[in-house]
């Protein structure tokens, strides 16, 4: 068994994509304070992974970069160790974008924002 990676190609960089996300009324929204996972399943891109997410976390929260920066990378942590939950669970054809939003002014230990985005994983698993 090899250990779990987190790729480029399962990163939204795409403006197109995060527009896509963001601005119609289609995606759905989960809340795990202090995390919230906006998520949309759309036809498959061209070498696209079968789910791709992406990380924000407000300078309004936050002003250091440092400290935006030691979020994102718990938050990217926690979803890679815990990615096979939605293993399986998108079709084929299907592929499934997720963005995670940081809510809280405060930091967080990471064992805590682990619990929360297994349980966002978990629930946007049952609804896709």
């Amino acid at each position: 068994m090899q250990a779990p990676t987190f790729r480029k190609k399962e990163r939204i960089v795409s403006t197109r994509l995060i527009e896509m996300l963001f601005g119609k009324g289609d995606s759905q929204s989960l809340s795990a304070y202090p995390l919230r996972a906006v998520f949309l399943q759309i036809a498959r891109q061209e070498k696209c992974a079968p789910v791709q997410i992406l990380i924000s976390v407000p300078k309004k929260r936050f002003k250091h970069a440092v400290d935006r920066n030691r979020v994102k990378r718990q938050i990217r942590e926690a979803y890679r160790q815990h990615k096979q939950i939605l293993e399986g669970e998108v079709a084929e054809e299907k592929q499934l974008m997720i963005a995670f939003i940081w809510l809280s002014d405060r930091h967080c230990p990471s064992s805590e924002i682990e619990k929360k985005v297994v349980s966002l994983l978990q629930r946007i698993a049952k609804g896709s």
